[in-house]
Order: structure tokens, then C-alpha cells, then sequence
């Protein structure tokens, strides 16, 4: 026992610095750890690395500038309207503590009390795959000067149907790779399409140039395996092709690529089928169409759809093209209560994706959903791929235009709504570090764990003496433990828990005060 109040009797004042001069060691690296590395470390798709303080000390300014002005971490959706599982976003606080450690010349502070680094490996979520299917090795031509979309067509030679119930993307090329589309066909369009090229695939803007393409999946940067609630899969068609939509930007110019994809199949009876399908779109469901954007003017469209039974929408994805500028969608449900699915306020094709909700979402018979996106077709707009402006109208081209909202969804069972995608939804905490942030607009109460990971006992400490209740939450958002805390610090005994994630959570006078993971090992 005096071994472990040795080890444990860190005193609180020495814990809290975030009132301090904030240094590398005890606010930087947790937070860069958490938000940024997915994409800035030397395999990742940002051009430069983050992992070492002497890799982050040199970007300290360009830190400060990008997470100020919301352009880092790239997270779209507006987080007052409606929140997402994963999401990538900063808090207040945390946007502090980077410009505070810029303005103060980026202190490193003592390194042994610095996070370690995470690891980067290629290793695959699903390593044993019941299919995995890989493109023929892809070099991108030196001579690109803009974005590409190549399209791979894969033939896995499937003749019975099977169920998708775990799907991962995986990049052969991280650094030139930006994001990954998978579609399944049924019909011969993409093998003409890639026959008519001399190279490996052939070269499609926004879609794999099938009427009958059908989403399955998706890989963005920091995105890992997508597996489906249980009981749940996406029926991949007999016969069908696997095409992958590879987006490499004009960095990429001479990278060589082969990607590839891992998928879980199931054929158990009584599966429920996940649809990935755009009831939102250009073609049946706009109200004031069609899209037809005069040169240097702007335009906003809407779209409705009428859903007549209950459904159970798993995650949303809008997608336009280069002039788009906003894109809102939500229901309204029969009795005339509103239902926020999604708002894009700044439109941004380079980062678009599936947005999963922390629940999935019940849509009630008889609502609508609706969609509003405006375009600027102006010379204002630096994405206009057009100089000067001219007319836009919908179609598939870097010139064209489209509104599509995809909807990942089933239909609907009692319970839907209580799933649990997602138990982490404003916490994001990197499970390396000593300290995690506190939930943002809740408290700036700071929640310290030590050792993490850990195998037999936790050390709890807050940097404010408080009286509340610490509860200790399993991946299934089941309270497995409970614990007073009466103080600034309290020690849990944990050698009960089998190995996994846990979330900490502290309330004070009946509300939420902050968050923080560990790892039980």
C-alpha cells in the first residue's frame, strides 16, 4: 500500500497546469495526440507530421492559425444543430491552450510528464476477412495539375448473396490516397469504361459513371473498419463488381497506389438489410429545379421526400460538387415536430463523408425529410472550376453540379433508437493521455487518470475540490462501478474489470462535469 500512495501521491497543484503557461508535455501533446496524428504522422495523408514536440514546435504558429479559424481538425457539420459519433472538433478550451502555447513560444515543459506517442501501424482492423478484394498497382501520372477520380473495377466472383456486416477501406498509398468510394454493380458499364482506357481504371468525376452503382462503404482520412449493428447488413447483389473511386489530389502526382478492401459477410437468417441510398436528390425530389446556376450568380435549390413507414437512419452523407457553399437537411414529422439531421454551413468537397449518428435516429411514418443547398457561381468562390464563371447544370463533370443526401438506413424496430453508436460524443479523449478535457459549454473542471492504462487500481483527481459521484461506464454505456468523491482526488479499485475501454464520468450536483477513457488492461 505504501508503494501505491508512492506512486499515486502526485499532488493535484502539479497535475492542473491548464491555468499555466501551457507546455508540449501537459496540454499540447494530449490534445494533437487526440485530434490531429490520425492524419499527421509520416504514413498519414497531411503533408507534414505532428508527432514529435520538435515536429510540433516548428508548426507552432500554423497550428495556432488553423485550429483558430476552424480549418483543423476538418469537421463540417455544424455541432449546434446536431452531433455525430467519432466527430473530429476542438473545444474552446483546447483551441486556448494551442494559442496560448504558441503565443508563450511553445514550451516543451518536462518531457517525463508528456503522453506517449500513438502508433501508427498498418495492421488491419479485420484480419481475417471473408473477402478481400485489391485493385492492380495504379501509378498517378506526373503530369496532373488538379484532383483526380480514378475508379478500379474489382470482380470478386460472388454468385450467392451475401450480407456485409463489416467493411474496411484501406489505402495501399496513405500519402496520396484522400478518400476511398466502394460501390457494388450489377451492370457492364464499369468494365466498358475501363476497357476504354489504356491505363489500370478508368477516370470518373463524382459518381463510377453507372446508373446503377449502389454506395456500400467509404474510407476517409482517420476513418478505420465500419461495422453494422448487430443483426445488421448491406446486401451485396450476386454477381456483382466492386468499384473503388479513389480521390488523389495533385500532391499525389507519381505516387503508385493499390488499395484494397476487407469485408465480414454474413448469411445468417433474419438479417436486417441496411439501404445506402440518396432520397434527397437532384433528379426526383428537387422542388424548384432543375439545377441551372447562371455564370457570377448564387442560387439556393430545396428538396422533399415523403417517407410513408417508419425507418431507422443509421447516418447521413450530403454531397455537391465544387460551387456548393451550404447544405441543410432535417424531417419533419407528421405532427409538425422538426427532427436536425445535418448542417453543412460551409461546404467543402475536399472533406465529405458519412456522418453516423451516437443513436441511430427514428424517422416516423408520414414525415418529410428536406434538404436546402445554396451555390455560389461566382468569381468569389476559390473552388469555381470555371474562369471565368459560366452556367452550371447538373451532371457527373468537375463542371456539373449535384445535391444528393444519402441516407444509411433500415426499417425500423422497437428499440432502434436506444443502439449506442457511440458513447464518446463530445469527449474525443486520446487514451494515452494523463488528462482529457472537459465536455465543451458543461464545466472547465479538469479529470486526471493515473496510470493509464492500468490493471489494478486508478487514481481519480479533479483541479477543484468538489463533492459528486464518479461512475466508471463499459463500452455497452452500462455503469459497471460507482465511487464518491469528496476532494480533489479519490483511488479506485479496478482489478475487477475485465480488460477493455472505459469511460470516467464525474457529476457535481446533478450534472455532467467532465469525462475523461482509460484502458483496464
Amino acid at each position: 500500500m505504501r508503494k501505491l500512495i508512492t506512486i499515486l501521491g502526485l499532488s493535484v497543484s502539479s497535475l492542473f497546469t491548464f491555468a499555466q503557461t501551457p507546455t508540449w508535455s501537459d496540454n499540447v501533446a494530449c490534445i494533437i495526440y487526440t485530434h490531429c496524428t490520425k492524419c499527421h504522422n509520416p504514413t498519414g495523408i497531411a503533408p507534414t507530421s505532428l508527432l514529435t514536440y520538435a515536429e510540433a514546435v516548428a508548426r507552432a504558429s500554423d497550428i495556432k492559425a488553423q485550429t483558430r479559424s476552424g480549418a483543423m481538425p476538418p469537421w463540417k457539420s455544424n455541432r449546434a444543430y446536431s452531433t455525430f459519433a467519432h466527430e473530429r472538433y476542438l473545444t474552446p478550451q483546447e483551441i486556448d491552450i494551442l494559442s496560448r502555447w504558441s503565443d508563450a513560444g511553445a514550451p516543451e515543459g518536462d518531457i517525463s510528464h508528456a503522453p506517449a506517442a500513438p502508433v501508427y501501424s498498418t495492421s488491419e482492423a479485420i484480419s481475417s476477412p471473408d473477402l478481400t478484394t485489391r485493385m492492380g498497382t495504379y501509378t498517378v501520372p506526373n503530369s496532373i495539375t488538379s484532383d483526380l477520380y480514378r475508379c478500379f473495377v474489382m470482380h470478386p466472383g460472388l454468385t450467392g448473396t451475401n450480407y456485409i456486416t463489416g467493411i474496411e477501406g484501406i489505402p495501399g498509398n496513405s500519402s496520396i490516397v484522400h478518400h476511398i468510394l466502394i460501390y457494388q454493380d450489377t451492370s457492364g458499364t464499369p468494365d466498358a469504361l475501363d476497357a476504354a482506357d489504356p491505363d489500370n481504371g478508368y477516370t470518373n468525376f463524382g459518381g463510377i459513371g453507372s446508373s446503377s452503382a449502389i454506395l456500400i462503404g467509404a474510407w476517409v482520412p482517420g476513418s478505420g473498419a465500419y461495422f453494422l449493428p448487430s443483426g445488421m447488413g448491406i446486401r451485396l447483389l450476386p454477381n456483382a463488381k466492386i468499384v473503388m473511386q479513389i480521390h488523389y489530389p495533385a500532391s499525389g502526382a507519381g505516387g503508385v497506389d493499390s488499395s484494397k478492401i476487407n469485408f465480414k459477410f454474413s448469411t445468417a437468417p433474419g438479417l436486417r438489410n441496411v439501404f445506402i441510398e440518396p432520397p434527397l436528390n437532384y433528379i426526383t425530389s428537387m422542388t424548384d429545379g432543375p439545377i441551372n446556376i447562371a455564370a457570377n450568380t448564387t442560387k439556393t435549390y430545396h428538396e422533399r421526400y415523403h417517407v410513408p413507414i417508419n425507418i431507422t437512419v443509421l447516418s447521413v452523407a450530403p454531397h455537391m460538387h465544387l460551387i456548393g457553399q451550404s447544405i441543410k437537411s432535417y424531417c419533419v414529422t407528421s405532427s409538425n415536430d422538426t427532427i436536425p439531421l445535418i448542417d453543412i454551413p460551409k461546404w467543402d468537397f475536399h472533406w465529405q463523408g458519412f456522418y453516423d449518428f451516437p443513436k441511430p435516429v427514428k424517422i416516423p411514418a408520414n414525415s418529410y425529410v428536406y434538404a436546402v443547398a445554396t451555390y455560389d457561381n461566382t468569381t468569389a468562390n476559390p473552388e469555381n472550376p470555371s474562369s471565368p464563371p459560366q452556367r452550371v447544370r447538373a451532371g457527373e463533370s468537375t463542371t456539373d453540379e449535384m445535391m444528393l443526401v444519402y441516407f444509411s438506413y433500415l426499417y425500423y424496430q422497437n428499440g432502434d433508437e436506444s443502439i449506442i453508436v457511440d458513447t464518446t460524443t463530445g469527449t474525443a479523449p486520446y487514451l494515452g493521455c494523463n488528462a482529457a478535457t472537459s465536455i465543451q459549454g458543461v464545466s472547465e473542471t479538469q479529470i486526471r487518470l493515473y496510470p493509464n492504462p492500468s490493471s489494478q487500481y486508478l487514481q481519480i483527481a479533479v483541479n477543484t475540490d468538489l463533492q459528486g459521484q464518479v461512475s466508471i461506464i463499459n463500452n455497452l454505456g452500462e455503469v459497471v462501478k460507482t465511487t464518491k468523491l469528496d476532494g480533489m482526488e479519490t483511488v479506485l479499485d479496478i482489478q475487477s474489470l475485465p480488460a477493455g475501454i472505459y469511460e470516467v464520468q464525474l457529476q457535481s450536483t446533478g450534472a455532467v462535469k467532465s469525462t475523461a477513457k482509460f484502458v483496464k488492461q
